[in-house]
């Protein structure tokens, strides 16, 4: 089955609309894949948990890159973060927290050296872990290899529902996380 790669044009938007219309959508990573389960929004402006609030490399990550590239970040010496570009009338990125793996399991458990697969890519460092993302791949045009890439999903259906963000503290009220309800592979579930 061929599938359709989102297009730059997607992430020419808002970080809240990119972040929720994420969820259900498909990445693909080398020979792994999986559904989109947790997503959260970051802007560049004003969100102090944002890191160009505190990081002018990410500011000029932002004029040197187009939408749709990936910003890859080693987050507290320990987890590889993968998030996505959004340059609309808001720029700002989404950070990939979750997904249900769907093709490549066998690999992410070696990865993860785990066999749960509820908990291979629960968390966006556990993601990052199960599919080997790095800083190899910091920059990386998301919406222009077929192996790397986010592609839209028909099959997925579900309630998205937004919650507050976790894991930082400044901002953290801000009900910018989205994830699917219900989904048990989610990294938290949502206070609803």
């Amino acid at each position: 089955m061929k599938r359709r790669i989102i297009p730059a044009s997607f992430f020419e938007r808002d970080p809240l609309i990119c972040a929720r219309e994420l969820i259900g959508a498909e990445l693909i990573w080398g020979n792994c894949s999986g559904v989109l389960v947790e997503t959260e929004a970051y802007n560049a402006i004003n969100d102090e948990a944002c890191h160009t609030f505190m990081r002018p490399s990410t500011r000029a990550f932002i004029e040197r890159n187009k939408a749709g590239a990936a910003y890859v970040y080693f987050n507290y010496g320990m987890h590889w973060m993968l998030n996505v570009l959004v340059k609309g009338r808001e720029n700002g990125f989404v950070l990939i927290r979750a997904l249900e793996p769907r093709t490549g399991i066998e690999r992410m458990k070696r990865r993860r050296r785990l066999d749960e697969v509820k908990r291979l890519c629960s968390g966006p460092g556990k993601l990052t872990q199960a599919l080997d993302i790095t800083d190899r791949h910091h920059e990386m045009d998301l919406c222009a290899d077929p192996r790397h890439c986010f592609a839209q999903n028909a099959e997925a259906t579900g309630k998205v529902v937004a919650d507050q963000r976790i894991g930082i503290t400044r901002s953290a009220h801000l009900p910018w996380r989205f994830t699917f309800h219900g989904s048990p592979f989610v990294s938290t579930p949502a206070k609803l």
